[in-house]
C-alpha cells in the first residue's frame, strides 16, 4: 500500500475521521510529512552500497592482477577462499569470536534500518490551513504543565513520557496533599483533545506512592 492509500484509509476509517482535516492529508504534502516524521534510510543505504562497491572493485582488481601473473596486492583469491572454507581452522577463536561479533553487529544495523519503521518522536496536529509537525517533547511540555496544574505541585514532581501511542504521566504529591488521579487524567485528556495529535496516544497516569515533602 502506497502512502496516499494510507493517508486515505486514515481519512475514511481512523478515529478522528469526523474531526478538521490535517492540512498534510493533500497528497501533494503527504510526502514531504513522511519525510518530516520518518527517519531516513539514505545513509544506510549509501554505506551500504559503498561497502558492496569496494568489495567488489578489490576482488576485481585481485582477480586481474592474478590473471597477468602479478603479486596479490594483500591475498590471493584462492588463498582466501580455501581459508573461508577451512575455517575456524588457522585462526584463534579470540579473533574469530570477535570477527563474528563485528559481522553480526554490523548485519543487524541494516537489518533495522529494512525492517523497522524509522519513525521519529514527532506527531501530526490538525489543522485545516497547514501541516504541523510538533515534536514529542513539545507535546510532553504542554501536558506536564496541564497535569501540574490539575495535580497543584511542582513542576519537578511531575514527568510526563510521550510515544506515537501512549502518553505516561509520573506524578509525585506533596505529603499530606490527596491528589485525584481521575482530575490529572482528564486534564490530559482534555489537552490532548484540543491539540488533536495524529495518531491520538492512549493516557496513563501514575501516582508515587511516596510523596514529597513541601516547601
Amino acid at each position: 500500500m502506497t502512502q496516499d492509500q494510507e493517508t486515505q484509509q486514515m481519512k475514511a476509517t481512523g478515529p478522528n475521521a469526523g474531526a478538521s482535516p490535517v492540512a498534510g492529508e493533500d497528497p501533494d504534502m503527504s510526502r514531504i510529512l513522511r519525510r518530516e516524521t520518518h527517519s531516513s534510510r539514505a545513509g544506510a543505504s549509501v554505506i551500504a552500497a559503498v561497502l558492496v562497491i569496494v568489495l567488489c572493485v578489490y576482488a576485481l582488481l585481485e582477480a586481474g592482477v592474478r590473471a597477468i601473473g602479478q603479486p596479490p596486492w594483500l591475498i590471493d583469491p584462492t588463498t582466501a577462499a580455501e581459508r573461508i572454507i577451512a575455517l575456524p581452522e588457522g585462526i584463534s577463536p579470540l579473533l574469530l569470536g570477535a570477527s563474528g561479533a563485528v559481522i553480526a553487529m554490523v548485519g543487524l544495523f541494516f537489518l533495522l534500518h529494512a525492517v523497522l519503521p524509522g519513525r521519529r518522536a514527532r506527531h501530526l496536529l490538525r489543522d485545516p490551513r497547514t501541516a504541523v509537525v510538533v515534536d514529542d517533547e513539545v507535546l510532553a511540555s504542554a501536558l506536564a504543565r496541564r497535569a501540574r496544574t490539575a495535580a497543584n505541585v511542582t513542576q519537578e514532581q511531575v514527568m510526563v513520557v510521550v510515544s506515537r501511542q501512549l502518553v505516561v504521566v509520573n506524578v509525585r504529591p506533596t505529603s499530606g496533599s490527596r491528589v485525584s488521579e481521575e482530575a490529572v487524567l482528564t486534564a490530559v485528556q482534555a489537552e490532548l483533545e484540543e491539540m488533536s495529535p495524529l495518531p491520538m496516544p492512549a493516557v496513563r497516569v501514575n501516582l508515587a506512592s511516596s510523596g514529597v515533602i513541601g516547601a
